[in-house]
């Protein structure tokens, strides 16, 4: 079982290796006179693609800006759902810093964030820029071209929510002191990320289907995934139309639906089911360092954190009591969601140990619960097998909800009781009927809580909602806090040109 130390000694094994070739700066970073197919890895321009599918699952302690704890802190921690979780004296610093709202500008699950977003930003950059500079464009190329610019949207998406202005870099590093540059206004890198998705959304298939109608590459992106994920970053600058259209358009293809079973939708029996858009795949050999298999680190760290047979993980991003006793009775979704110490899984038979006697939460995520067959045939208690899901079907139904209810009219609010319901069905609960647009909004608000908790969207949904300053009031969020303030390291790196944000 880590600890919060170990995983510092990692990040500073890493540190040393990343200084090390620095000195090698001079050399390694020049540019050369031309691009030539040399610059490709094993693999040509899918090899790099391919890589970034690696940069995005977090086996490692670079790839904790996309599921690890950092990645936790910054998108769960910070909402009245989730909490740091683990044991108290385990990282009692992150429960300060982000449960409770007193940033620090130096701790490094800020500057891994911040950094491995950027590393990101950088391969799909060179991938970009080697496609253009080869004038790759056979129709395989351009399906590579729309996954790096996916993936460069992705991650400035989660960079603008998170700090608000930030360095737009949309071009290949030869030099580090080509990246300081000074932080672009929110509308550029919006500007960016859309121009970046529509042109994913234009050069991505449809599916990955050989002629079995298997996925030949399960997990790999689609056009779906980039109109998901753009409507999604249309519905934070209030863009309802367009993203109805986009939520309307995934919905009317028939390729997705919604699972019978809420929590086996996240379980090992639902990865790549019918509802998943995408999601991050994963593996797990016998050893974690040792193991050339994919692992994650997702469901490793937020498993209950035990001994013996319940040792299944760091117990961190565990559910608030709040969170709890919020579900309305009946909602299977609280099930689903919430494991509760000493009480039954009510899935596969076992019974949790008790708290605080001796397991150190009253409730954990079952979300990330393995199976014991899956333990069994993988040799392993901790879920490093898990995928991680980024955009699903109930999502979508959620966002057309909610910009139909928005957008107004008599036929959009038809729409939006239709998509709710849809959610609502499968979660055990009866059906709703329009009153008003406040009181849909409202509807939604909550569906939306409890269908994506502990997913990573609640707290940027309340700060896009201007309930923050009231819902997170408890917690001492201040209206500052929307975004956090940018790493110390990033600011002394750019020599001055990279200013702090405000209040900071």
């Amino acid at each position: 079982m880590r600890t919060i130390k170990q995983f510092l000694w990692m990040f500073l094994i890493g540190a040393s290796t990343l200084l090390m070739f620095s000195g090698c700066s001079k050399f390694l970073d020049r540019k050369p006179l031309q691009t030539t197919l040399d610059d490709l890895n094993q693999g040509g321009l899918e090899g790099q693609i391919y890589g970034m599918y690696g940069a995005i699952r977090n086996g490692d302690v670079a790839g904790q800006a996309f599921g690890g704890i950092p990645w936790m802190a910054l998108h769960n921690f910070r909402s009245d759902d989730s909490e740091k979780g683990s044991s108290p004296a385990d990282g009692a610093d992150w429960e300060l810093i982000h449960d409770n709202f007193q940033y620090v500008k130096d701790h490094w699950s800020a500057t891994i964030y911040w950094d491995q977003h950027y590393t990101l930003i950088a391969l799909a950059n060179t991938a970009l820029q080697i496609a253009d500079s080869l004038k790759l464009n056979s129709p395989a190329d351009q399906i590579n071209i729309g996954e790096a610019k996916f993936f460069r949207a992705m991650a400035y998406f989660d960079m603008v929510r998170t700090y608000g202005q930030v360095p737009k870099i949309d071009f290949r590093i030869y030099n580090p002191a080509d990246a300081r540059k000074p932080k672009a206004s929110v509308a550029e890198i919006y500007a960016l990320i859309d121009a970046d998705l529509q042109a994913a959304i234009a050069s991505l298939p449809d599916d990955w289907k050989n002629a079995s109608g298997n996925s030949r590459f399960p997990g790999r992106l689609t056009n779906y995934a980039a109109k998901a994920l753009r409507a999604k970053t249309l519905m934070y600058r209030s863009q309802w139309s367009e993203a109805l259209a986009l939520c309307q358009n995934i919905i009317s293809s028939g390729r997705y639906g919604l699972a019978d079973d809420y929590f086996k939708t996240f379980g090992d029996e639902g990865e790549n089911n019918l509802e998943s858009i995408f999601e991050i795949q994963a593996d797990q050999g016998p050893q974690y360092a040792g193991s050339s298999e994919p692992f994650s680190w997702f469901a490793i760290c937020q498993g209950v954190r035990g001994a013996a047979e319940w040792d299944l993980g760091w117990g961190w991003n565990t559910p608030t009591a709040n969170l709890v006793n919020a579900y309305a009775p009946g909602d299977k979704r609280k099930d689903g969601t919430i494991l509760f110490s000493g009480q039954s899984d009510g899935v596969y038979g076992r019974t949790l140990p008790a708290f605080p006697t001796v397991i150190p939460r009253a409730y954990w995520n079952k979300k990330v619960y393995p199976n014991p067959a899956t333990q069994t045939s993988k040799g392993q208690r901790q879920a490093g097998w898990r995928n991680q899901k980024v955009l699903r079907y109930a999502d979508v139904l959620l966002m057309a909800a909610e910009a139909a209810n928005e957008a107004g009219g008599a036929g959009n609010q038809t729409l939006a009781v239709t998509y709710v319901n849809q959610v609502r069905t499968r979660a055990g609960l009866g059906n709703i009927s329009f009153t008003t647009q406040a009181a849909m909004r409202t509807i939604i608000q909550d569906e939306r809580r409890f269908e994506m908790a502990l997913d990573g969207e609640r707290f940027f949904d309340l700060v896009r909602w201007n309930l923050a300053t009231t819902v997170l009031a408890p917690q001492g969020y201040q209206n500052k806090h929307r975004y956090y303030p940018i790493p110390q390291a990033a600011i002394d790196a750019s020599n001055g040109v990279l200013i702090q944000n405000p209040d900071y």
